[in-house]
């Protein structure tokens, strides 16, 4: 914790005064573009690796970078990416998987969580992504077709289908490599027919 109160009075120290008029402008303007959803893995920080600014991305992270697909009732997915849409209209969404996924490897490679579970049941939110990966025990590949099995999830949510017909929001499905950095995105116009696809299976 020690270090964490370091940071803090870095922050307060350092960073805040250089950024200060940000922070007046972000004190009464919320206006977002982006909803980034990613994995809860602390080694993914969505505003590092996209080099934005506090109040450029809207954040929804959870375990795996999963998604449910849309039903009725209250819950803080749900709700988060309603607001995005609905309140703020961000104009992207994009859903991003990254290498070595301590949740996709649990599944790709069949680990035992009778000691976790409700990580064993919020991981059937991935049933689909893998059924879709061909080869078992493939981390990399099931952390693609994760990606696209999430991003067909978003779009059944009322407020994403809505944004979608109306040409108001597009969805971008990215993987995220910790050791080099890189980026690939899924969603690329060279990758669109493929992707499409397999968005609709």
């Amino acid at each position: 914790m020690q270090d964490i109160n370091d940071g803090v009075a870095r922050f307060q120290r350092d960073v805040f005064p250089a950024k200060k008029e940000l922070f007046a402008h972000l004190a009464t303007h919320h206006t977002p573009n982006t909803l980034f959803i990613g994995c809860s893995d602390a080694r993914v920080v969505p505003e590092l690796i996209t080099g934005t600014e506090p109040g450029e991305l809207f954040v929804v992270r959870t375990a795996g970078n999963l998604v449910p697909a849309y039903t009725p009732g209250a819950d803080g997915i749900s709700a988060s990416i309603e607001y995005a849409l609905a309140a703020l209209h961000v104009q992207d969404v994009i859903v991003c998987g990254h290498s070595a996924c301590g949740a996709m490897t649990a599944l790709a490679e069949g680990h035992d969580l009778t000691g976790a579970p409700a990580v064993a049941s919020w991981l059937r939110h991935a049933d689909a992504s893998l059924a879709r990966t061909a080869k078992a025990g493939d981390v990399d590949a099931l952390v693609r077709q994760n990606v696209l099995a999430q991003l067909a999830n978003l779009a059944t949510h009322p407020s994403v289908a809505r944004a979608l017909a109306e040409h108001r929001v597009a969805l971008h499905g990215w993987v995220y490599d910790i050791p080099t950095g890189r980026i690939d995105d899924l969603t690329s116009p060279d990758r669109t027919t493929a992707t499409t696809a397999a968005i609709a299976a």
